[in-house]
C-alpha cells in the first residue's frame, strides 16, 4: 500500500514544465483547479444566499441588483485566481508571463472573445439594456433573460432562447422598448374610400382608441390624414400603450375593432385599384418599289 502511495506521490510531484523558474507539477495543477472551483462555489453562495437577500431587503431594483452581483462575482474570481497562483508557488511575475502568452493568443484569433467580454462589461456598467427589457435586435424581438461574459440570452416572442454576442449590442443598432419610459406609441394605418365622410371616419377611429382598455388617455390618441393615396385617404390612428411586450396583441385588437366599426358605419376600405389603358397602334409596312 505504501509503495502505491509513494508511486502516486512521485507522479503527482513530477515536474511537467517550469514557468518563470517555478516548477509546475500535476499536484500544482490539481491544487490550482481545486482553489478555482472553490472560488466559483464561494461566489455563487455569497451572491445567492447573502448579497441577493440583503439587496432584496434594501428594495434595490432587479437590474441594479443583477449588475452588483455580477461585478461581485468577477471580483471574487479575479482575487481567487491571484490567490490560486500564489498558492501553487507562481508569483506575479509568472502571471505576467501567462498574460503575455494570452496576449499572443488574442493576436492570433481571440479578438472576438475579448471584444465580447469588454462589451459585456460595458452592458453591465452603462446599462443600455438590462434584465427584463423588451428589445429588438435586427429581426429578433424578445425579453432579456441574462447578460453573461460572452453573450446575452434573449427569449423571443415564440418562447425560443436566442444567444446574441455582447458585441452586437455595442456595435449595432438595438431598439430597447423598455428603456426609461416604458410607454410606446403604435401607428395604426388604414385606408378609406374617397366617398367616405371624413369627420365620421375620424370620430370612429377616436372612439375605437378610447374604448380599448390598454390605450392610455394621456397622451391622447390622434387621428391623422397621412396622405392622399391612389384609391383611398390613408389615415393613421396613433395611440400610446404602457406595456411594450403587448404591442402585437393590441395592434391586432385595434385592427379588428376598426374592421367591425367601419362595417357598422358603412365606411369602405377600398381595394387597391389601377386603371389600365390599352392603346392600339396601326403598324404600317413600308412599300417596296421594284424597278422592272
Amino acid at each position: 500500500m505504501s509503495d502505491i502511495l509513494g508511486k502516486i506521490s512521485n507522479i503527482l510531484n513530477t515536474t511537467l514544465f517550469e514557468l518563470n523558474q517555478t516548477p509546475v507539477s500535476f499536484a500544482s495543477i490539481i491544487m490550482f483547479l481545486a482553489v478555482m472551483i472553490g472560488v466559483f462555489f464561494l461566489s455563487k453562495v455569497l451572491n445567492r444566499m447573502l448579497l441577493n437577500r440583503l439587496l432584496a431587503r434594501m428594495q434595490i431594483e432587479e437590474s441594479t441588483r443583477f449588475t452588483m452581483l455580477r461585478v461581485n462575482h468577477y471580483l471574487i474570481v479575479i482575487i481567487g485566481a491571484l490567490v490560486a497562483f500564489q498558492f501553487i508557488g507562481i508569483d506575479l511575475s509568472g502571471l505576467a508571463v501567462i498574460f503575455g502568452l494570452l496576449s499572443v493568443g488574442i493576436g492570433f484569433g481571440l479578438q472576438t472573445i475579448t471584444s465580447n467580454f469588454m462589451a459585456g462589461l460595458i452592458l453591465l456598467f452603462e446599462r443600455p439594456i438590462k434584465i427584463g427589457d423588451r428589445i429588438r435586435v435586427g429581426d429578433t424581438e424578445g425579453e432579456v433573460l441574462d447578460i453573461n461574459i460572452r453573450a446575452t440570452l434573449i427569449q423571443s416572442v415564440d418562447n425560443i432562447t436566442i444567444i446574441v454576442p455582447n458585441q452586437v449590442f455595442v456595435s449595432e443598432q438595438v431598439v430597447n422598448l423598455s428603456h426609461g419610459d416604458t410607454r410606446i406609441r403604435l401607428n395604426i394605418e388604414v385606408g378609406v374610400s374617397y366617398n367616405s365622410d371624413l369627420q365620421l371616419v375620424q370620430e370612429t377611429l377616436h372612439r375605437i382608441a378610447q374604448q380599448h382598455p390598454e390605450v392610455l388617455d394621456t397622451p391622447e390618441p390622434d387621428v391623422l390624414l397621412k396622405e392622399f393615396g391612389d384609391s383611398a385617404w390613408n389615415m393613421v390612428l396613433r395611440v400610446w400603450i404602457v406595456h411594450p411586450r403587448r404591442h402585437p396583441v393590441i395592434r391586432s385588437q385595434l385592427n379588428c375593432a376598426i374592421v367591425n366599426a367601419f362595417r357598422e358605419q358603412n365606411i369602405e376600405i377600398p381595394f387597391p385599384q389601377r386603371d389600365l389603358h390599352l392603346r392600339s397602334k396601326a403598324i404600317e409596312e413600308p412599300l417596296i418599289h421594284q424597278d422592272l
